[in-house]
């Protein structure tokens, strides 16, 4: 990729990162023993009374706030009870997917547990160096949306791009995915079938890459806001984030066959009753709309399908017989990515990232306890009265 030769001139940063990547390795380690010491006890106690049942999961992007996901997986996976059979997955949600994955590759539960700690542990660090999202030591008490390094980077975002203020696309997320995944071995011996999007620019069209495709470069592009970075090359052509065009991809799960049933993790609230009248807030309601738009719009064309289907019109084949039985859950953040700003979406501090972790283990929790045993048998939300 022609990428190689703009990260040999960010070297310094390479170099620090390096150094680092030994105490990230010992993380993981750390973390992958926490799991087994703990971990293990709770899945033997669930697995025992319990039998396990085959789930697809839809993971949705939100920056920072994908951390909310990592707690849902996290509690899925401690559970014991969930076989993912595919996964897919935009930005952030990508990022989840692939790690979830590699993990579940490596060493099982425990292995994918360790993995998705150890990978925003790795975020976190990385954002302490280049965070724009972060309040300035001198800001008095800033609102979550008004932090100095955010309106500078909101202010030049406005009058020049990636291209002039980052020429050479430098992105640290690349380094810390290429020393968390063996995207090698992960396209090759993946236990899940693995569904990213990323947005075609030139066409406006959703783009997703399945298991056999997954590269660092799939995943950046999946997280590609154009505003702060280069639209990633693959191939002949160049992408930004997945979120424009499906967020999170529904009907690639559908498609696949492999499980009939699916966890949609949401980050953003599909509705907002306060009115946004401050710009800041403005921008961040405008965001919301327009990277829940994708999915509503597949919700929809699922429920068209499906009322044809019942009307008796036999038409789609097997994708129509698919989606006419399929079954459905859901699991959101509710308000918490609403009340905590657009800001922090960009600022992955770690007690930010531990408390989201904990809400989204809280929410799977609840699930389990309340939905758990509808898996296999009915849909436990009206996508319908959800989403539109």
């Amino acid at each position: 990729m022609h990428r190689t030769g703009k990260q040999t001139a960010s070297g310094s940063w390479l170099r620090r990162l390096a150094r680092s990547r030994a105490t990230h390795t010992g993380t993981l380690r750390r973390a992958a023993r926490r799991m087994l010491d703990t971990g293990n006890a709770v899945t033997a106690a669930g697995t025992a009374s319990a039998k396990t049942n085959r789930l697809n999961a839809a993971l949705q992007g939100g920056g920072a706030h994908g951390a909310f996901t990592w707690g849902v997986l996290d509690r899925l996976l401690e559970d014991g009870r969930v076989d993912f059979a595919s996964v897919s997955g935009t930005s952030a949600g990508a990022m989840n997917a692939v790690i979830l994955a590699s993990g579940l590759m490596e060493d099982g539960a425990a292995g994918a547990r360790a993995k998705l700690e150890a990978f925003w542990l790795a975020v976190s660090s990385t954002a302490r160096t280049y965070n724009p999202g972060r309040p300035h030591p001198l800001d008095p008490r800033p609102a979550p949306d008004s932090t100095t390094g955010l309106m500078v980077l909101d202010l030049m975002t406005r009058m020049v791009s990636p291209y002039q203020f980052n020429p050479l696309d430098f992105n640290p997320l690349r380094e810390v995915l290429l020393g968390t995944v063996d995207f090698r071995r992960l396209r090759r011996e993946s236990p899940i079938a693995l569904h990213i999007a990323a947005t075609e620019v030139a066409s406006g069209k959703v783009r997703i890459f399945e298991t056999r495709e997954i590269s660092v470069e799939a995943v950046l592009a999946s997280a590609c806001l154009p505003q702060l970075h280069q639209a990633v090359k693959i191939g002949r052509n160049h992408y930004w984030d997945g979120g424009y065009s499906a967020n999170p991809p529904l009907l690639p799960l559908l498609r696949s066959g492999r499980a009939e049933d699916t966890l949609i993790v949401q980050i953003d609230p599909t509705t907002d009753r306060e009115l946004p009248t401050s710009a800041q807030a403005i921008i961040a309601r405008l965001n919301r709309m327009a990277f829940n738009g994708p999915l509503r719009r597949e919700v929809e064309l699922i429920e068209h399908i499906r009322h044809v289907a019942s009307e008796g019109f036999a038409i789609g084949g097997t994708l129509r017989r698919r989606v006419k039985g399929h079954r459905f859950h859901h699991i959101a953040a509710g308000d918490l990515s609403r009340d905590l700003g657009g800001a922090s979406r960009l600022n992955p501090d770690m007690k930010l990232l531990y408390r989201l972790r904990d809400r989204g283990r809280a929410a799977a929790d609840i699930w389990l306890k309340r939905h758990y045993q509808a898996v296999g048998r009915e849909s436990t939300v009206d996508l319908a009265a959800q989403f539109l």
